[in-house]
C-alpha cells in the first residue's frame, strides 16, 4: 500500500484534529471524509484539513476508498465505532482511553480479534524520545532489578472554564468519560505497563479537592507490579506548572527524567538542560542524555499518526494492542475502586 486513506469518525475528541493536521504533510496518506453527530464541528474539521463531511457513519466506514479510520469519540462510544470500523475491515486508531469499562474493552478485543483488522490505541506518551530512553534503560537493566518508580503527569484544564463549559465538556462528564484521573492519568497507566509490565495491586486516593466542576480534581495511586516493584502515580488536573519529574531507583542505581511528560503546565527550563540523567554504584557522576524535549504536548500528540501509518502500510508492526489499551483502563478504573471502597483491589 502506497497511500493509506484516512476516515475519521467523530472530532469530539480534540486530537483527532491533530492527527489530521500532521497528516496533511504526509505524501502517503489521503485525508479522504468525515462523520461527526456535532454538524457544525464535522463541518468545520472537513473544510480545515481537506475533507468531504458525511452526514452519517456508515457513509465513511462502509466507502471502498478509505483504508483506515480513526475513532474520535466521546471515550464511552469507541466500542460503538470500532465494531463498525471493524466490520467494514478497516485498519483503525482509536483515541485513549480504549473504553470507560472492561466489558466494553473486552468487545473491542473480541471484535478486532474476530475481524483481523490493523488495530492500535493512540498513546502518543509512547512516541516521547526521552520515554523511549528510559525503556531502554529499563530494559537493558542499566540500573538493576527496579525498586521503586514514582511518575508525574500534570493538566492544568480545570482551571479552565471554557473546557468543561465549551465543547469538550464531556470529558467531566462520568458517563462519557469516568473522570479527570480517568482521562489523563491513563496516559501514565499506560507508560507504566509499557515499561514495567502487568501492575497485580493498586490502593488509591482521588477526589475533588480543589474544585468541585469534575468528577475528580486530583489523584495518587499506588501499585505493586508483577515484578515486585512499586510504582506511584500523580494526576493532577489543577496544577498551575509542573515539572513532572520521573523517578526510577533501582538496585545498582537512579534514573531521572526532568522536564518530561507535561501537558500544558511545563513551566520554563533552563537552556541547555538535559531531560534524563542515571548515575549507577560506583559512579562519580550523573550520565546526562540530552535528548530532544518535545515543546509541547500539541508535539507529543503529532508523533501519534506517523508510526500508524507505517503500521497499516506494513512497514511497521510498531501499535498499541486492544489488549494493551485494556492494561490501562484496568488500572484507572481499579484505582477509582480502591479510593471509593477504601481498600487495596487486586487487578
Amino acid at each position: 500500500m502506497d497511500k493509506v486513506r484516512i476516515g475519521v469518525l467523530s472530532h469530539a475528541h480534540g486530537h483527532s484534529n491533530a492527527y489530521c493536521r500532521v497528516m496533511q504533510d504526509f505524501d502517503d496518506v489521503e485525508l479522504v471524509s468525515c462523520w461527526d453527530d456535532n454538524e457544525q464541528r464535522g463541518r468545520e474539521a472537513a473544510a480545515a484539513f481537506g475533507m468531504e463531511f458525511r452526514a452519517d457513519a456508515e457513509a465513511v466506514s462502509d466507502d471502498p476508498n478509505i483504508d483506515a479510520i480513526i475513532v474520535a469519540t466521546e471515550t464511552n462510544r469507541h466500542a460503538q465505532y470500532v465494531e463498525l470500523a471493524a466490520a467494514a475491515g478497516k485498519a483503525i486508531l482509536c483515541q485513549k482511553p480504549l473504553a470507560t469499562t472492561l466489558d466494553d474493552c473486552d468487545h473491542i478485543i473480541e471484535t478486532v480479534r474476530r475481524t483481523g483488522v490493523k488495530f492500535s490505541v493512540a498513546f502518543q506518551m509512547r512516541q516521547d524520545p526521552v520515554n523511549r530512553k528510559i525503556k531502554e534503560l529499563v530494559d537493558a537493566k542499566a540500573v538493576g532489578e527496579i525498586a521503586v518508580v514514582r511518575r508525574r503527569h500534570c493538566i492544568n484544564v480545570l482551571n479552565n472554564e471554557a473546557f468543561f463549559t465549551g465543547p469538550s465538556r464531556w470529558h467531566v462528564d462520568p458517563v462519557s468519560n469516568v473522570g479527570m484521573f480517568f482521562d489523563d492519568a491513563i496516559h501514565a497507566a499506560d507508560w507504566f505497563y509499557w515499561t514495567f509490565g502487568p501492575a497485580k495491586r493498586v490502593m488509591a486516593e482521588i477526589d475533588n479537592i480543589v474544585s468541585n466542576v469534575a468528577p475528580d480534581d486530583n489523584g495518587i495511586a499506588l501499585f505493586r507490579f508483577e515484578s515486585g516493584a512499586l510504582g506511584t502515580l500523580f494526576n493532577g488536573s489543577t496544577t498551575v506548572a509542573g515539572v513532572n519529574t520521573t523517578e526510577i531507583y533501582g538496585a545498582e542505581g537512579t534514573i531521572i527524567q526532568d522536564y518530561g511528560d507535561a501537558v500544558s503546565t511545563l513551566p520554563p527550563r533552563p537552556p541547555g538542560v538535559a531531560p534524563l540523567r542515571m548515575i549507577r554504584q560506583g559512579d562519580s557522576d550523573w550520565e546526562e542524555f540530552h535528548l530532544p524535549i518535545p515543546a509541547s504536548q500539541g508535539e507529543r500528540i503529532a508523533g501519534v499518526p506517523r508510526p500508524f501509518i507505517d503500521y497499516v502500510r506494513g512497514l511497521s508492526d510498531e501499535h498499541v494492542s486492544a489488549e494493551e489499551g485494556r492494561k490501562s483502563v484496568e488500572m484507572i478504573l481499579g484505582a477509582y475502586q480502591s479510593a471509593r471502597e477504601g481498600r487495596r483491589i487486586s487487578l
